[in-house]
């Protein structure tokens, strides 16, 4: 089973967050379970992290073992652009403004619907919605 990252785990870990313990233990469960991936936004946003350089991120990922898919399928930038204009469309018509979400978040859940068996994440809410055939495992 490949699990898929969202960058709020690494964030979390790296910023020691309350529920660290259950990340952690996540992250193992999974691990035994089979690989973890994160796609190449997640590894853009953690670049960008305020406690880390980009040595930094790639250490992490090399020390936890945790693979980046560089390559994403067509099909999946489809369904990141497909769910970012629905959900743009679903603000405009509540007249709710622009949309807020970015579109990385989209493309971090595609990612995890076509190159992953679930998403690990804090924020299921955040996908549930635009991506409701993922499987989500929220800490």
């Amino acid at each position: 089973m490949r699990t898929a990252l969202d960058t709020n785990i690494i964030s979390a870990i790296w910023t020691k967050e309350s529920n660290l313990a259950e990340i952690l233990d996540q992250m193992q469960v999974s691990r035994r379970m089979g690989c973890l991936v994160i796609c190449p936004v997640v590894y853009v946003e953690l670049c960008a992290h305020p406690r880390a350089t980009l040595e930094d991120v790639q250490n992490f990922l090399a020390d936890t073992n945790i693979a980046v898919d560089w390559d994403l399928p067509r099909k999946a930038w489809d369904h990141a652009a497909d769910a970012y204009s629905q959900y743009a469309h679903r603000r405009r018509r509540s007249r709710d403004g622009s949309p807020r979400r970015m579109p990385a978040d989209f493309i971090i859940g595609a990612h995890a619907t076509w190159m992953a068996d679930r998403l690990l994440t804090l924020d299921q809410r955040r996908y549930r919605t635009d991506f409701p055939g993922l499987r989500i495992k929220e800490c």
